[in-house]
C-alpha cells in the first residue's frame, strides 16, 4: 500500500494505472492506493500545483531578501509567520515516518527551515529586530487563531475517525490545514494599518496569495484527469477561504502596479 495525502503542500502524485485501486483508510487520510506492481508506480507533478510550490518559494525568498537588503522589519508581522512555522512543523512530522520522494522532504524542510530564520531574524537580529513594530502586530493570534482551530480540528478528526481510530499525526495534519487558512491574518491586519505597503513587502504578500490560488486551480485539473482522485472538503474549504482573505489585497496590488503609484490600502472609511 502507498498512502498519499491531498494536502495543501508539495506531495507528488501518484498517477493511476489500470491495476490500482483507491480506497479511503480508516483513519481519514486523503487516501490508499493500492498497487500490483510497484514499478507501474511513477511520480507526476501537474503544471499548477509546481507553479503553486514556485510561488510559495518565491515569496519566501522575497521576504529574507527584503529583510536582508531593508535590515528592518516594518509592516512585518512576526505572528504570521509563527503561525505558518506551526503549520508546517505540525504538518511535516511526517518527514521521521514516511519518505514520498527527495523533492518532497527539500521543500518541507526548506518551508520549516527558512520559516524559522525570518523568525529569528525579527527576534533577535539587530537592527532588524528594533525596527519591528509589536505595537502595530497586536493580534492575539494564540487565542484567536490556534485554540479555535485546535478545537475545530479535534472535532472534524473525531467525527471523521472516532475514539477508536484516533491518530495524533493525522490530528495535527488536519489542524495545520485550518491554521493555514487564516495564518496570514495578522500580517493584513498589520499592511492595514501601516497603509502604505512597501514593495518587497506587497510582491511577499502578492506571491503567497497566488501559491493558494494556483493549488485551487491544481484541484479543480486533478479531479478532472485522475479518475481516481479523492476529494477533500476540509482542504477545499480552507484553501477557497484563505484566497478569499487574500482578494481585497489582490485589487488593490493589481490597481497600484497598473497605474505605477505607490500601493496603499484604503483606510475602513474610504475602503
Amino acid at each position: 500500500h502507498i498512502l498519499f495525502r491531498q494536502g495543501s503542500h508539495p506531495v507528488f502524485e501518484i498517477p493511476f494505472f489500470a491495476k490500482a485501486s483507491v480506497e479511503l483508510d480508516a483513519v481519514g487520510r486523503s487516501g490508499a492506493v493500492t498497487v500490483n506492481n510497484q514499478e507501474d508506480v511513477k511520480m507526476s507533478m501537474n503544471l499548477f500545483r509546481l507553479s503553486g510550490d514556485m510561488s510559495h518559494v518565491f515569496s519566501i525568498i522575497i521576504l529574507l531578501l527584503r529583510l536582508r537588503v531593508a535590515r528592518n522589519a516594518q509592516g512585518i508581522s512576526l505572528r504570521t509567520h509563527e503561525l505558518f512555522l506551526l503549520v508546517f512543523v505540525t504538518r511535516y512530522l511526517d518527514l521521521f515516518t514516511t519518505f514520498y520522494s527527495l523533492y518532497n522532504s527539500c521543500m518541507k524542510i526548506l518551508y520549516i527551515f527558512t520559516t524559522g530564520s525570518i523568525i529569528y531574524m525579527i527576534r533577535f537580529q539587530e537592527p532588524i529586530c528594533s525596527t519591528y513594530d509589536k505595537a502595530q502586530d497586536t493580534f492575539l493570534h494564540w487565542r484567536f487563531a490556534v485554540a479555535p482551530c485546535a478545537i475545530i480540528a479535534t472535532i472534524t478528526h473525531l467525527i471523521g475517525s472516532g475514539l477508536k481510530n484516533f491518530e495524533l499525526l493525522e490530528l495535527l495534519w488536519t489542524f495545520s490545514i485550518y491554521l493555514e487558512a487564516i495564518a496570514i491574518l495578522p500580517q493584513l491586519i498589520v499592511l492595514q494599518r501601516y497603509r502604505e505597503v512597501e514593495n518587497l513587502t506587497g510582491n511577499y504578500i502578492f506571491f503567497m496569495g497566488a501559491y493558494r490560488a494556483f493549488y485551487i486551480v491544481n484541484w479543480v485539473w486533478r479531479a478532472y484527469h485522475e479518475p481516481a482522485y479523492q476529494h477533500h472538503f476540509v482542504v477545499y474549504f480552507c484553501g477557497v477561504l484563505q484566497t478569499l482573505l487574500y482578494a481585497d489585497f489582490f485589487y488593490y496590488y493589481v490597481k497600484s502596479k497598473s497605474k505605477g503609484g505607490k500601493f496603499t490600502l484604503p483606510t475602513s472609511h474610504n475602503a
